[in-house]
């Protein structure tokens, strides 16, 4: 069974469907499929950490590059909040995991694309300037701070 589940995933979890609905638990490649259930648990935690990067890099440049706004940070933001509560919801065992990812995905977010000349990532606080709640907050808005002339 191993054998097939690198050979061809695809049919391998048909088997494995088959084999589960049918109550064959001796033709379950368990090792495999332990791996394949973590995983999902991992994928959910990757999704919600790579959200919440793209929501605080765009309030950051919301709050602090207020001379260059656009649409698409605030669509941008309103997105990465709507996916985050959809896997919370289909997840509630994760609802903590935003706030426990919270400082790591803000220091992600600071750092990136510092190449870009329109994202002054220097103006961006050294920890994160929100509450968990605050950026997930559909309501929430960062008041803009305006660069000293």
């Amino acid at each position: 069974m191993s054998s097939l589940y690198d050979a061809d995933f695809n049919r391998w979890t048909l088997e494995q469907t088959a084999a589960l609905r049918a109550g064959r638990f001796q033709d379950l490649d368990l090792e495999n499929l332990a791996e394949e259930i973590e995983g999902l648990s991992k994928s959910d935690k990757r999704a919600i950490k790579s959200q919440l990067v793209r929501l605080l890099f765009h309030l950051l440049k919301l709050r602090f590059q207020p001379d260059q706004p656009s649409a698409s940070w605030r669509n941008s933001v309103q997105d990465a909040r709507f996916a985050i509560a959809s896997i919370i919801e289909d997840s509630p065992s994760l609802r903590n995991y935003p706030a426990e990812s919270l400082e790591a995905a803000y220091q992600k977010a600071r750092d990136k694309d510092p190449e870009n000349p329109t994202v002054d990532t220097r103006r961006f606080p050294a920890s994160c300037p929100w509450t968990i709640a605050q950026a997930l907050d559909e309501r929430y808005w960062p008041e803009a701070v305006r660069a000293e002339s």
